[in-house]
């Protein structure tokens, strides 16, 4: 009887236990021409495991790239969307997969995923947290930084706002405000890349300060930083048209 009852408590505790999936590193920058990996690992085995990867860009839905099959040896690409000889599969065992680029481009840059069933319950599908990828090029073209004034409204209130847009290559980009030279010590609220018809992105970030500061002509600088390449604009009200 006692053999049973453990049998059972281990049953238990295998079905109630959380599957967590988890891909790393969170965030990744290579060259162009380097070598990705990526690894997703599964806190617990299940028969016949399988993991999907996809790959999203800003404001894009994830896109299938591949399902890998380790206990088959096997993976399937999503050829009609990329070439076969573009990606691979790594990985020790069931619940340890890697996902390669072997020669990474700038257009890779994305943030990538991977997911798998959830056995213990029909129709569930899991996904772990994402990887932020970044591949940079000494040849990319910098980000372009435009700075707009607050609008005349707003100089009537306490409170103004500087708007800094950007339009940049890849969609992995930081961006930082200084006042005179400093950081500035306003409210900086900055937005997700969104991608264009065009194939770039754009990214807007928004400064708010005292509109007696702003009107003290301090000049305020919106600086853009993607992999090796960064721009900045400065703005301050004595250069601004009335």
């Amino acid at each position: 009887m006692l053999w049973i009852l453990c049998l059972l408590v281990a049953a238990l505790t295998r079905g109630d236990a959380a599957k967590v999936l988890t891909l790393t590193p969170a965030v990744l920058t290579v060259p162009v021409g380097q070598k990705v990996v990526l690894n997703c690992n599964i806190t617990r085995d299940d028969i016949n495991q399988s993991v999907t990867f996809y790959r999203q860009f800003p404001g894009d839905a994830p896109q299938y790239i591949l399902n890998d099959y380790h206990s088959w040896s096997k993976f399937y690409i999503n050829t009609e969307d990329f070439p076969l000889g573009k990606f691979g599969v790594g990985g020790s065992s069931d619940v340890d997969y890697q996902f390669i680029i072997k020669q990474a481009k700038a257009e890779d840059s994305a943030e990538y995923y991977c997911s798998t069933w959830d056995t213990s319950r029909t129709g569930v599908m899991l996904f772990g947290g994402g990887t932020k990828l970044l591949v940079t090029s000494p040849d990319a073209t910098p980000p372009m930084v435009t700075v707009f004034p607050p609008s005349n409204d707003e100089l009537q209130s306490k409170e103004a706002t500087l708007v800094c847009v950007a339009t940049l290559s890849t969609p992995n980009a930081t961006v930082t405000w200084q006042a005179s030279g400093s950081l500035a010590t306003g409210t900086i609220a900055t937005g997700p890349a969104t991608r264009e018809a065009t194939g770039n992105y754009k990214i807007s970030s928004y400064l708010t300060v005292q509109t007696s500061e702003w009107s003290s002509d301090i000049p305020y600088t919106c600086k853009v930083s993607s992999g090796l390449q960064s721009a900045q604009n400065t703005i301050k009200k004595s250069k601004c048209a009335t």
